[in-house]
């Protein structure tokens, strides 16, 4: 008897809050690389290819944990795609903080107009 097929879904995520979402029947033993091609994702998303991925410019999952694509999926898995980081975190968030200036506790307002100590005297 041959083995029963697995029902998968492969989730790609193009940009923010746009997911392309793509369910499978393969047979079991199939692998992460498998379910990929299956989709046809690699032909439908530009820049999406098995040698992006190799280099790095895309992440794959199964159920948010990172995996390679030779990963022998299961009943129900879910692959996950992304596109790999611009910015380091950290950086991004030293650009964010930049970009919003100094921030002053609660309640302290700076005065538009404000001088600086001594500054009545250069006038």
């Amino acid at each position: 008897m041959a083995p029963a097929d697995i029902h998968v879904e492969v989730a790609l995520g193009l940009a923010a809050r746009e997911v392309r979402l793509v369910r499978l029947s393969l047979p079991a033993g199939s692998t992460v690389r498998d379910a990929l091609r299956a989709s046809g994702l690699f032909d439908q998303v530009a820049g999406f290819s098995e040698d992006a991925l190799a280099a790095g410019q895309w992440s794959v999952g199964v159920w948010g944990r990172k995996e390679r694509p030779g990963h022998v999926l299961r009943e129900r898995d879910r692959i996950e795609v992304v596109r790999g980081l611009n910015v380091d975190p950290k950086e991004a968030r030293r650009m964010r903080y930049r970009a919003q200036g100094e921030k002053l506790p609660k309640g302290i307002h700076r005065s538009p107009k404000a001088r600086s100590p001594g500054a009545e005297l250069e006038d």
